[in-house]
């Protein structure tokens, strides 16, 4: 056989492939998810899918709400509400979350009684719940208050003033306790809050209900909005039966592609570290500071598999969320889309965490855009760019791990964050740059070396920069470029 005609027949196979996996391409599957035995099915397929991964109960609850919003559509509020707010205060008071062993540790550091974490976490949830409702109806009569002008910073602020407080050397006991469990039990809603108020502005808002239904919803419990605010989510919804049950099909086919990624992160970690004794990324830094460094082979394989890995965990939480909430009839992008296609920086930023970039661009880049540098087109790009993928960044991530100042104080604990820091400031200025480029007109080559040179550059690139933006706090700022320079063989 011919080079050529082993690439047709290769080409033909994907095709086929292709093909055979596009069920919400089929006219016989998409008339069969119609119906009541077919909906079961799917019910049934994504209960499966992710049972493993969220526990249970809590698949149990995700699949019920999703397939009851598109079956009782005009309850559709209703059950969000509902389905949202009951994974939250059954996730509290079963125990297990971050929140809770946050406020454990807290309780320990004052030598208090354990069993006063749940207390305290569900009632500083019910006050969020309250506090809500009343910021919702605070800014639809007061469009131009602060909250109203400026969610994020001002939520920012009563996070900062909490803290501040809660820091001060006469604060000790159950009043330190109390404040830094509201710090904790608030930190993940100051991400979908502003989205709720901006809403409340506009010609046609939401309701209020909606609203609530969508702070932390049932199908993604984290810490950043998978399918932004109630205002997304409307222009989501599948408006026909036929594209509900497209949506369905997708849903379907992003679980069970999630669950592939699930086993091919274990097969990695099975083969790479388990087996061929690959050391994970901080082990191999260990050894190096250790004076004991691992061969550079070693090292790099330990770096580009940490990569490896964090790459697979974006992307395979991302299809979860994303895969239920289309269960609940949202046609939402996926949370990761290809990132090995990236040809540029700006294509990479976009592609590796949706959701995330939407959350940047949305809060740091447009109020910068808008405002900064206007006389000033390409500075006003890179800086509202830095902003977004910048200080934005950096500020989810310490905001995100805010019980290191209860623990720490603050001084260390920007310490320990000085390593994310730099990653920040170094992955804005590539992406900013990478963004002014293309404004330029520069476009990265369509030939095959081309396309090969982009992808090394861009995974290069963001590969060496992992070094210094992997989630653990474990080494220094000097100890990580260290460890970089000596991948090179300069030390």
């Amino acid at each position: 056989m011919t080079p050529s005609a082993a690439g047709a027949s290769r080409s033909s196979d994907t095709s086929r492939l292709r093909r055979f996996l596009a069920i919400d391409e089929r006219e016989a599957f998409i008339e069969r998810a119609q119906t009541p035995l077919g909906q079961l099915a799917i019910a049934l397929i994504a209960l499966l899918a992710i049972a493993g991964h969220l526990g249970t109960w809590q698949a149990v609850l995700a699949v019920a709400a999703a397939m009851s919003a598109v079956i009782w559509t005009n309850a559709r509020a209703a059950i969000l509400f509902s389905a949202t707010w009951l994974m939250a205060f059954l996730e509290t008071g079963l125990g297990g979350n971050d929140t809770l062993d946050r406020i454990t540790a807290v309780l320990h550091q004052e030598q208090l009684p354990d069993a006063a974490a749940i207390p305290l976490a569900i009632g500083w949830l019910l006050l969020v719940l309250l506090g809500s409702v009343v910021a919702l109806q605070w800014v639809r009569r007061k469009p131009q208050s602060m909250l109203a002008r400026r969610p994020l910073v001002t939520l920012l602020a009563l996070e900062a003033l909490l803290c501040g407080v809660a820091s001060l050397s006469g604060v000790a006991g159950l009043p330190r306790a109390m404040l830094w469990s509201a710090v904790f039990v608030l930190t993940p809603y100051i991400w979908f809050l502003p989205y709720a108020i901006v809403d409340q502005r506009s010609r046609d808002p939401n309701s209020a209900l909606t609203q609530l239904g969508t702070l932390r919803p049932f199908w993604s419990p984290s810490y950043l909005p998978f399918g932004k605010g109630a205002a997304f989510l409307r222009k989501s919804l599948s408006k026909t039966p036929a594209e509900l049950a497209v949506t369905q099909l997708k849903a379907v086919k992003l679980l069970l592609w999630a669950n592939a990624l699930f086993a091919l992160r274990d097969a990695l970690i099975w083969l790479f570290n388990d087996t061929l004794q690959i050391p994970r990324l901080g082990d191999a830094i260990d050894a190096f500071v250790a004076g004991q460094p691992y061969a550079l082979s070693t090292a790099w394989a330990a770096l580009i598999l940490s990569m490896a890995k964090l790459s697979l965990q974006i992307a395979m939480w991302a299809h979860l969320f994303i895969g239920i909430a289309r269960l609940a009839g949202y046609r939402l992008p996926r949370g990761s889309w290809r990132p090995l296609e990236s040809r540029t920086l700006m294509d990479y930023f976009n592609r590796f965490h949706y959701y995330f970039k939407e959350l940047l661009v949305d809060f740091f880049f447009v109020p910068t855009f808008f405002k900064v540098f206007r006389n000033h087109q390409r500075l006003r790009m890179f800086f509202a760019t830095f902003m977004a993928a910048g200080v934005g960044n950096a500020l989810w991530h310490f905001v995100r791990d805010i019980d290191l100042i209860s623990t720490l104080g603050l001084g260390a604990a920007l310490e320990t964050f000085s390593s994310y820091l730099v990653y920040s400031a170094v992955l804005a200025t590539g992406v900013g740059l990478s963004q002014l480029r293309a404004n330029l007109g520069h476009r990265p080559s369509a030939t095959l070396a081309g396309r090969i040179y982009s992808f090394c550059f861009v995974w290069w690139f963001v590969t060496c920069l992992h070094i210094f933006g992997d989630a653990s706090r474990d080494h220094t700022l000097g100890e990580r470029t260290s460890f970089l320079v000596s991948l090179f063989g300069f030390i």
